[in-house]
């Protein structure tokens, strides 16, 4: 079920390159908090997840809620 929501969240990811340093910029604007800057697309996109599977994981230790709403569809139960 964790899986099938962060592949889910990883659809709405948004990538920007900085013109300043040619690095990437990605986050999930829908999920405050999970966002990443990389020197490549693919490193970008690799943290990406790591942050999201960290910022799932922080959460449900802290017994917060988890966003199933923003277009993902998963429903998520703790």
């Amino acid at each position: 079920m964790l899986a099938s929501y962060i592949d889910q969240a990883m659809v709405l990811a948004l990538y920007e390159i900085s013109e300043d340093d040619q690095t990437y910029w990605g986050e999930i604007p829908s999920l405050q908090g999970v966002w990443v800057n990389h020197q490549t697309l693919e490193g970008c996109r690799w943290k990406l997840r790591e942050a999201l599977s960290d910022w799932l994981a922080l959460r449900l230790h802290l017994g917060l809620t988890i966003p199933v709403n923003a277009g993902i569809i998963s429903e998520l139960k703790v």
